[in-house]
């Protein structure tokens, strides 16, 4: 473990921000995808749990596999909607894409999470994201209301590079965009076999497993075994002092 550190990726989900699952909101979102597919049905609960959930399924296993993410419109015309009007769904790829992302839940700001990365900048540290996620627009909106993009110099994401964790891939690129030296490097992240285990592939120099309270265990081998552990994001400013 390099305790030199200067830069500091995060993971999203799990991480810097959680899922609150409010039944209307995951309830909206799953109309919404009924209704640009076309679908005329009283359940959209029930058709989506029917028919996308299950294909989304076989499409992950497929992504995880081949530690890739399919294009939005690829998403949809091979994997989700194949079985729609083509033309329709290609048109309303992002916009699903973005509706299937809240029919997880409304993803929101860990507590204490922006007051600690507005802190570790103050700090001297060089922050960045990178994030498994389908979809293009969700992110940099999400960035822009909560006004936090000043404070990450690179934003990699699966669904605009189309590499996921642990491909050690998408962490060269979050590195390169920084200019950043890989011991000099720390990542954070809740998901031990992709998040740790893709940050060390890497080369990076220090990581950093996320333990939040009430959720369900991981086994550690010594592939995924990160060199701390954090139980609440703002933990960071014990591990990180400002740069001298």
């Amino acid at each position: 473990m390099n305790t030199d550190i200067r830069y500091i990726f995060l993971d999203l989900g799990g991480t810097f921000r959680v899922i609150d699952e409010d039944p209307a909101y995951l309830s909206a979102a799953r109309a919404k995808i009924a209704q640009l597919c076309g679908v005329d049905t009283d359940n959209p609960n029930q058709w989506f749990s029917d028919v996308i959930d299950k294909r989304y399924d076989k499409y992950r296993d497929w992504a995880l596999k081949f530690m890739c993410e399919a294009p939005e419109e690829v998403l949809w015309t091979r994997w989700l909607a194949y079985d729609f009007p083509r033309e329709r769904v290609e048109a309303a790829a992002a916009e699903m894409t973005y509706a299937y992302r809240k029919t997880k839940g409304e993803r929101v700001v860990t507590d204490g999470g922006i007051e600690t990365v507005k802190e570790l900048y103050r700090r001297g540290y060089t922050l960045g994201i990178v994030s498994d996620l389908v979809g293009t627009e969700e992110v940099d909106e999400w960035l822009d209301h909560d006004q936090l993009r000043p404070y990450f110099k690179t934003v990699q994401q699966s669904s605009v590079c189309l590499i996921r964790k642990p491909h050690p891939a998408i962490y060269y690129y979050a590195l390169e965009e920084c200019g950043s030296d890989p011991k000099r490097t720390c990542y954070v992240g809740d998901n031990l076999a992709r998040d740790i285990v893709g940050a060390k592939a890497a080369g990076l120099g220090m990581t950093i497993g996320v333990r939040y309270p009430g959720k369900k265990p991981q086994e550690i081998t010594e592939e995924n075994k990160p060199d701390r552990f954090i139980s609440h994001f703002a933990q960071l400013l014990d591990i990180f002092p400002a740069i001298k």
